[in-house]
Order: C-alpha cells, then structure tokens, then sequence
C-alpha cells in the first residue's frame, strides 16, 4: 500500500525531474562541444526534443494533480462554495472528455509508428515510443481528472473538504505564510 501511495503522490514529480535533467546535461554537452571542443553531437538536440515532449505530457497531468492547469478564474469570482465546485467538476467533465479522445487517437498513431518500424534518425530510437507521450500522459491525466470528480462528488455530498480557489486567493495565502514566518522569525 505504501508504495502506491508513493507512486500516486509522485510519480509525474519522478518523471519531470528526470526529463528535466536529461534536457540539462545533454544541451550543456552540446554547448560544451560546440564551443569548447568545435564539434557538435550529433544525437542531443534529437534527445532533448523527446525529453521535452515527454515532459509536456507528463507536465499536464502533474498540473492536473495539483490543480493548476489553466484555467479561466472570473466565473469563480462570482460564485459560491458549491457553485465553484459545480464549475470545476464540468470543466474537469470536459477535460476527461477531450483527454479520452486524445488517449484514443494519441494511441492509434503511436502502435502504427511502432507497427511500421519507423526510427529516429540520429538515436535510432522507434518513433512509437516518442509518441507514445501522447496517450501515456493524457492517461495518467485522465487518472488524475478522475481522482480531482471523486473529491468534488464527495465534497458536494459533504463527505470530504475541497477547496476552490482562485489564481489571486492561491497568490493571497503564500503572501500570509510568507508573513507568518517573518513574525516568526521576529519573535526570536
């Protein structure tokens, strides 16, 4: 149990830190010897554009996860409690509905790019799997979707605590933390 909490709370988190530093370290090589050694490689900027893609995918659903994905906030402004999680369950409804599509559709493309054998041209690497990003990441988004419905049914059925809030009011709470620990730090 343990371990799927731990995958549940973060498994993107993994993911995104380990695209993020492959980016990193295979661009700066290729900086290195472009401009240090006066050769280039001819694999990084093909490494790093897959990394990126798989970390846009995987970026959304971690953006989902903590319910920061974009979003419109001034409907939010004007409604209550209930009425901004009746907002956010239809727009999380929509989402669902356009994530399935792309997971079918994202899927589809990627099983025959791997049925045909296409290649990257300098990793050689099947093409499948590069575009597997697609239907991987909006699935995880599609679990994350699904897990954001169940605490907003609850919440509504006032079986859990769900909190709404907007893009100002997230902006508001980290300026009182960030005053709390001043006084705290003034205290001592």
């Amino acid at each position: 149990m343990f371990v799927v909490r731990w995958l549940n709370e973060h498994l993107e988190e993994v993911f995104l830190v380990i695209f993020s530093m492959i980016m990193v370290v295979v661009i700066a090589m290729q900086v290195f010897m472009r401009y240090i050694m006066e050769a280039s490689l001819a694999w990084s900027e093909e490494l790093a554009r897959y990394c990126f893609i798989w970390l846009v995918y995987l970026g959304i659903s971690y953006g989902v996860k903590k319910q920061r994905h974009i979003k419109v906030d001034v409907m939010l402004l004007l409604l209550r409690d209930k009425g901004k999680i009746i907002l956010n369950i239809v727009a999380n409804l929509l989402f669902l509905g356009f994530a399935l599509f792309v997971v079918y559709y994202g899927y589809d493309v990627a099983s025959r790019l791997l049925a045909w054998g296409q290649r990257s041209p300098a990793l050689q690497l099947p093409m499948g799997l590069v575009y597997m990003a697609t239907p991987i990441g909006m699935g995880l988004t599609i679990i994350r979707l699904i897990q954001q419905l169940i605490k907003q049914f609850k919440t509504l059925l006032g079986k859990d605590e769900y909190d709404v809030k907007t893009e100002q009011e997230r902006l508001l709470d980290i300026q009182d933390i960030e005053e709390d620990v001043e006084r705290g730090k003034n205290k001592l």
